[in-house]
């Protein structure tokens, strides 16, 4: 059975032969994988360009295993506040949006499969930064099992679909890929979690390309055909569209609080809060502080929303996100 390749095939194939470095030549095995038409007469040579990009990048790993440890690419050193994992298929913008929210400059192209391993960006919300991770497009038919590791670890997902490109079938096969691998939104049943260890994360569907407001009615009419657990919000890489909302949510799900260490007769440096989990206790702060508190405090005072002013507490006291505390020692 014929092939039937179109033209773009062929132009990717030549810049394949031509490339000399590992990285370039995946990219663009990657560009043809996602150009050749799904039938029958194109299998043997899908399945080719996968054996070719599995080979690729198994030598790429081993190469930088070589040089310098065993450290996989899609392990990632958490950093800030918390880690988020940018998932969704090609063209979805992940890339673009990394580059827009964060100081990271990662290559940002309108070719499909442009980025093939995470790359990390620090964002700014108030006075925290969150590290976003862009990852490899999610496709079934070559997809990293790593990636899914490196999602498990992840304090959050943000699903990023293309609003102008069906996004209701690419949300629905980002959410039943993430469920083959037993990840799913945190909404969704804690028994079932239970029974089959599903690791449940708080994840947020981000409509990419929202661009202007003629596009707020295809989001309007995305949020009406989409039946699912996971929230959606609108969004564009292109002008900043909606950032302050993605934002939020981020920081509202990170199960933070931000505490600020008031030195005795001095004022707090609101700027650079000490973060910790939810639930924690003055007692878990002198940890964070200094030993010395842990070890030596006699007593704290806490100024915030659930205390009185200068309030006395005991070790055990259940700290709130933006309470002021004084410790001494």
């Amino acid at each position: 059975m014929p092939t039937n390749l179109p033209p773009d095939y062929y132009e990717i194939e030549k810049r394949f032969r031509e490339a000399e470095s590992s990285s370039e030549k995946i990219a663009l095995l990657e560009q043809m994988y996602s150009v050749v038409p799904k039938h029958k007469g194109t299998d043997h040579l899908r399945a080719d360009l996968r054996r070719q990009l599995s080979r690729l990048k198994e030598e790429a790993l081993s190469a930088r295993r070589h040089a310098g440890g065993h450290t996989s690419t899609f392990h990632i050193e958490r950093e800030g506040a918390g880690q988020a994992a940018l998932i969704g298929a090609a063209n979805s913008g992940k890339s673009a949006l990394l580059a827009a929210l964060t100081n990271a400059e990662p290559e940002v192209s309108p070719a499909p499969y442009t980025t093939w391993k995470p790359a990390p960006g620090m964002m700014p919300i108030e006075n925290i930064q969150v590290q976003l991770v862009d990852t490899p497009a999610l496709d079934r038919d070559f997809v990293e099992p790593e990636l899914f590791d490196l999602v498990r670890r992840c304090d959050q997902a943000l699903l990023i679909v293309d609003l102008q490109a069906d996004p209701l079938a690419q949300l629905e096969l980002t959410l039943r890929l993430l469920g083959e691998h037993r990840l799913a939104p945190a909404q969704g049943s804690p028994a079932q979690a239970t029974e089959d260890r599903t690791r449940r994360i708080p994840m947020l569907a981000l409509a990419n390309k929202c661009d202007t407001s003629e596009q707020d009615e295809d989001f309007t009419v995305l949020c009406e055909l989409y039946d699912g657990p996971c929230p959606l919000q609108p969004v564009s890489a292109l002008t900043g569209r909606f950032f302050d909302g993605l934002k939020q949510w981020v920081l509202a799900h990170l199960g933070i609080v931000r505490v600020y260490a008031r030195p005795p007769g001095k004022e707090p440096d609101l700027e650079r809060p000490f973060v910790l989990k939810q639930g924690s206790t003055v007692d878990d702060l002198t940890r964070k502080v200094h030993k010395d508190f842990y070890e030596k405090l006699k007593y704290a005072r806490v100024w915030g929303g659930g205390a009185f002013d200068g309030q006395m507490v005991q070790r055990d006291y259940i700290l709130n996100d933006g309470d002021i505390i004084e410790l001494r020692i």
